[in-house]
């Protein structure tokens, strides 16, 4: 988490005006209050692409358009809390805490605490992007990362400080040779404001570089959840090997407690909370140490970077099925029977008829398409994995960060020069965490490496979570990374599944190359912007 001599500085009477919407002003990890809940999901969102602090945003641009607050916020804390206790004293109906929740702030994560705040399922999450905000600031003369407390009067801190400071030095150095590089080989066009220029090609140099910053960069996350998910986070976070981790499911908590207190009195009960993290955490030994026993001697077979190892061959048929399922009246089995029957012609009828006529990708077919699914290994660059670890509903895993799976470069490095200060970087990076693996600190060690490198995980999910996220992250604006990816799971879906129907109802995947990814976006974000201020 951030330390503390970055912490966020405010005027006095800053401090009086804010004190209401934040449980602190000071520490790293907070919850919002009193405030309207469009206002905490524009703050959220405005924060993402913003390099300030949440409550700095908040005083910047925010603050002189919210009212003054009442105290009965406390109030109905108070009396909902005793009201929940009430409940489930008498009733051990536990589920109200699926009905209430809180915003919170988690300011100066690393990389690799992020993933794990991102773990639930049914959470909301906002990152700070590696895109819109450059890594080049260097608050209290420190570059943006964290060093692990594991590594306090440790032999090999100087090492990591001197190897992550090189890697910021890069970073920082690269990003006006790198926009230079692309500005003369994608000249603007004269229709376009030189602010949608300026902002398009700025995107594509962070983009370029991001992979030289090492998972131990701080971010901050936004996020928004019920108590009963903040209360499955915090048990598991409470276990983790990783003393950042701890720290931070602490103040987590001490700040959930001061908004819905009721909703997480489990946690640190030794008979509760206590048993259910500890039962967490000797699973997951045990399984750690099977593992190395039993594949520590079997090395892993070279693979392309999305596979699709599992699919239901008969996925279609069944889709079709479920499509007409609440519109007959027929049983399940008989139903499934019925489409089986049917020539191909018929089931392309049923489902160009579920799917309809989508004007855009928000457009979305119903629940028949869950009633298939699919299994993805995908090996592809960290910052990528960062971008799609976020989605939902699905089930993904991921394994360990380290240097063995290698790293990717893009072509523009070489094009530009930078290729033998990325390779250095890469080095160093993969000497560090080998180096923290001997020590002894095997957790610690993904910390050193860069977003380059490649990790290895899966993404199980059905044709309708499929939809979406193809098509999202298939979009012209999207990293070029991501996009790769995506465009070769839609690939493997029409051709290896043979689900070409379903892969055509991805009607919107794009699989388009595209050099400068933010253009069209930004092109379209001036022509609201300008539509908007015609209207006032």
């Amino acid at each position: 988490m951030a330390d503390a001599d970055r912490a966020e500085e405010f005027s006095d009477e800053e401090r009086r005006s804010i004190e209401p919407y934040f449980t602190n002003l000071d520490g790293p990890v907070f919850a919002l209050r009193n405030l309207p809940e469009v206002v905490k999901g524009a703050l959220f969102a405005r924060y993402s692409r913003s390099p300030k602090s949440l409550r700095r945003l908040f005083v910047d641009e925010f603050l002189d358009q919210i009212g003054i607050p009442t105290d009965t916020t406390v109030v109905g804390v108070q009396r909902a809390d005793k009201l929940y206790e009430r409940v489930f004293d008498e009733y051990g109906d536990d589920s109200v805490a699926q009905l209430g929740g809180a915003h919170l702030a988690c300011e100066g994560a690393s990389n690799i605490l992020t993933k794990i705040l991102e773990w639930g399922r049914l959470m909301a999450y906002l990152e700070q992007s590696t895109r819109y905000i450059a890594y080049n600031d260097r608050r209290g003369g420190r570059w943006k990362y964290l060093v692990p407390a594991e590594l306090d009067n440790h032999p090999l801190r100087a090492q990591f400080v001197a190897c992550l400071d090189h890697a910021f030095e890069v970073y920082a150095r690269w990003i006006e040779p790198m926009e230079r590089h692309f500005q003369l080989k994608h000249p603007r066009d004269p229709a376009d404001s030189d602010a949608v220029y300026a902002r398009t090609i700025r995107a594509k140099a962070l983009d370029t570089l991001r992979g030289l910053l090492p998972a131990a960069t701080q971010s901050s996350v936004g996020l928004f959840g019920t108590g009963q998910a903040y209360e499955a986070l915090l048990l598991r976070m409470r276990v983790d090997p990783l003393d950042e981790v701890r720290r931070c499911a602490d103040l987590m908590l001490l700040e959930l407690r001061k908004v819905i207190p009721s909703f997480l009195k489990r946690i640190d009960r030794p008979d509760r909370g206590g048993r259910w993290s500890a039962y967490l955490n000797d699973t997951h030994t045990a399984t750690q140490a099977l593992a190395e026993r039993l594949l520590a001697d079997v090395p892993a077979e070279p693979r392309p970077e999305v596979v699709l190892t599992d699919y239901d061959p008969d996925g279609e048929v069944k889709v079709v099925a479920a499509a007409l399922y609440a519109a007959s009246q027929l049983p399940d089995d008989q139903l499934l029977r019925v489409v089986r029957g049917m020539n191909r012609e018929s089931r392309a009828e049923v489902l160009e008829a579920y799917v309809g006529q989508r004007e855009n990708r928000r457009h979305k077919p119903g629940r028949a398409f869950e009633r298939t699914s699919y299994r993805f290994d995908i090996l592809t660059d960290y910052g990528a994995f960062r971008d799609l670890q976020r989605h939902r509903l699905l089930t993904l895993e991921w394994q360990r960060l380290h240097p063995r799976h290698g790293y990717v470069v893009a072509e523009s490095i070489d094009a530009a020069g930078a290729r033998s200060d990325w390779a250095r970087v890469m080095d160093e990076s993969a000497a560090l965490h080998d180096a923290l693996h001997a020590a002894g600190l095997s957790h610690v060690a993904p910390y050193a490496v860069s977003m380059a490198y490649r990790v290895r995980f899966y993404m199980d999910l059905n044709a309708r979570e499929a939809l979406h996220m193809i098509e999202l992250r298939t979009t012209p604006q999207g990293h070029p990374s991501y996009r790769r990816v995506c465009q070769e799971m839609h690939r493997l879906i029409a051709e290896q599944a043979g689900h070409r129907a379903i892969a055509s109802a991805m009607r919107f995947t794009d699989h388009s190359h595209v050099e400068l990814a933010r253009l069209h976006a930004e092109r379209a974000g001036e022509r609201r912007r300008e539509s908007r201020l015609s209207s006032d």
